[in-house]
């Protein structure tokens, strides 16, 4: 039987688990290596974005109702039955305004039952009309100010809610408020670090990213310092991409000093690019869908991804898995 199928019947949880035990996600971790990692973000501009393999197939698409703003939902609203969306709202890598950069992972997220919100346009894929524009470090080691900031992505969060109650809303009804994640890659992890104290957020992703030691942070116009992770109120989780990964010193030592919130931190030696580039968002896109299925929705079985000596993730060769407070 395909995962797919699987994951259908019975959720993320064991789609994951198919993975795992199939070979899609491999049992032993291979390292990328950068120049295997840009061949494949190359190789995988070219490809559709696709439905994702989820039950919901999904879409991405721009919306009057959000300007500046790319969404990842459920094709058919009305053939959810009961189920209500969560919400995800994105921070793009590098901060940019390429609300499509992560497209493979983010429409494979929404066709699990989730609208998921990134700022920006349309810029990557066969149908992108506009490409983004190229950032360089300057002579003074500093890259120019972020073209996105955390104001960004609350933004999304302010928007599905109102899409919610909104009386001509295509979303009317069909959002549970009251499940919110915040997420993103690289820079835009550092966004969802300090959007994540913002009261509606239950839970916190940070992909191949993390806060940089005192005046040392390069990224003009996204300030964020050690000391801000005491906002943190929700439980909290770091992919990160193994000593290759730029970020790996910094989410390791976020990792380190964030003892008042439960917290994982999952490592595998795929780089900075993390699975953003592979097919429906590769491996980490179905172990992020479980930790919002744990905490959004109170799924146990997506649990034990996480959970256990045995928990799924420790069985996969080369990854690691490390916990503080989690039950």
């Amino acid at each position: 039987m395909k995962c797919w199928t699987i994951g259908q019947v019975m959720g993320s949880a064991s789609m994951l688990a198919c993975m795992v035990m199939t070979g899609v996600m491999p049992a032993t971790a291979q390292t990328v290596r950068p120049a295997d990692e840009q061949a494949q973000r190359e190789e995988a501009e070219a490809w559709s974005t696709g439905e994702g393999t989820g039950p919901y197939p999904a879409l991405m698409e721009t919306d009057p109702s959000a300007p500046n703003h790319v969404i990842y939902r459920p094709k058919d609203l009305e053939g959810l039955g009961k189920r209500k969306l969560g919400i995800l709202a994105w921070g793009n890598g590098g901060c940019r305004d390429n609300g499509a950069a992560a497209r493979h992972h983010l429409v494979e997220i929404a066709s699990w039952g989730y609208v998921v919100v990134a700022p920006g346009r349309i810029l990557s894929g066969p149908t992108a009309t506009e490409r983004p524009t190229q950032r360089t470090i300057g002579a003074d080691g500093k890259m120019p100010p972020v073209a996105t900031t955390p104001a960004d992505v609350r933004a999304g969060i302010d928007w599905a809610i109102g899409e919610n109650s909104r009386k001509a809303s295509r979303y009317r009804s069909h959002i549970d408020t009251k499940a919110v994640a915040v997420g993103g890659h690289s820079c835009g992890g550092l966004q969802a670090l300090r959007v994540g104290s913002d009261p509606r957020v239950k839970t916190v992703m940070v992909h191949n990213s993390g806060t940089f030691p005192p005046n040392t942070n390069p990224i003009v116009g996204m300030q964020i310092e050690k000391e801000d992770l005491k906002a943190i109120h929700t439980p909290i989780i770091y992919f990160l991409g193994g000593a290759a990964d730029i970020a790996y010193p910094q989410g390791t030592d976020d990792f380190r000093i964030i003892n008042h919130v439960p917290i994982a931190m999952v490592n595998m030696p795929v780089g900075h690019g993390g699975t953003f580039w592979q097919r429906h968002g590769g491996s980490v896109a179905h172990a992020a869908l479980d930790w919002m299925d744990w905490q959004l929705r109170g799924d146990r079985s997506a649990a034990r991804t996480f959970l256990g000596e045995n928990c799924r993730l420790c069985t996969v060769k080369g990854w690691t898995v490390d916990r503080k407070n989690l039950r």
